[in-house]
Parts: C-alpha cells; structure tokens; sequence
C-alpha cells in the first residue's frame, strides 16, 4: 500500500480531531496529512476542484486518484490499524446514502464541533 495524502480542512474542529486520531492510528505511515489552507493544500486542492476558503469535503489522494465524501472516509480507514477498521462495514451501504450522510455531517460540523484557529498535528515521530 503506497503512501497517501488526506486532504483536509485545517480551520474545521472535527477534520482535526479526525486527523490527529487518524495519525495515531495510521498503519506504516501509510498517510500524510496537509491542511487545505496551506500553500501545499490550497494547489492540492485546486488541482481536484475543492474551493479551500469553503470545502464542502475532504480528499485522499493515492495512486493517482482522488477520494472524497463517504469513498475518501472508507479509504482512510483501509490504512488504520485497531477496531476502527471496522466500520469499513459502511462500504456495503449504497454510496448515495454514504454520501448523503457524509454531507449532513460536513454540513453542521462546525456548528457541532466548532473552528479551529490553528491547525495542530501531533509530532511527526509520535506513532
């Protein structure tokens, strides 16, 4: 399994929860992360037509392809070690209503789990 970007929204209080809790969790290293509002996030993100002022979603990038809504969740998962995995289950659900959830959660997520104003990430050496 070749090393993965996930793409995500740095100024959101659940994508970096979910991102320090995913790096935690990461199997050999398997993902980067990079926030949409950084230089390198904002090409990556225009580069996959993801407005990084307002993202509606996050994305995995890995082999040459693109990953977003609910697709970009499960593949995050596939590279997590521990009981999370599986909830990998949610691949057999019809992607429409994966997305549709998908979307009521990203819609209200700041409302629930407010802003953030910097975008923290544990030291690259803790495992």
């Amino acid at each position: 399994m070749s090393a993965a970007v996930v793409l995500y929204d740095g100024a959101c209080g659940l994508c970096s929860r979910s991102v320090r809790f995913a790096q935690r969790r990461q199997r050999d290293r398997a993902l980067s992360f990079v926030a949409m509002q950084s230089p390198e996030g904002r090409g990556l993100a225009a580069r996959h037509g993801v407005d990084p002022d307002g993202p509606d979603t996050f994305l995995l990038i890995a082999d040459g392809r693109a990953f977003e809504r609910s697709d970009a969740a499960l593949a995050v998962l596939r590279r997590l070690r521990g009981p999370v995995r599986g909830l990998r289950i949610l691949r057999f659900a019809p992607k429409p209503l994966r997305d549709w959830l998908y979307d009521r959660v990203a819609r209200n997520r700041r409302l629930f789990f407010g802003r953030e104003t910097v975008c923290a990430l544990p030291p690259a050496d803790r495992p």
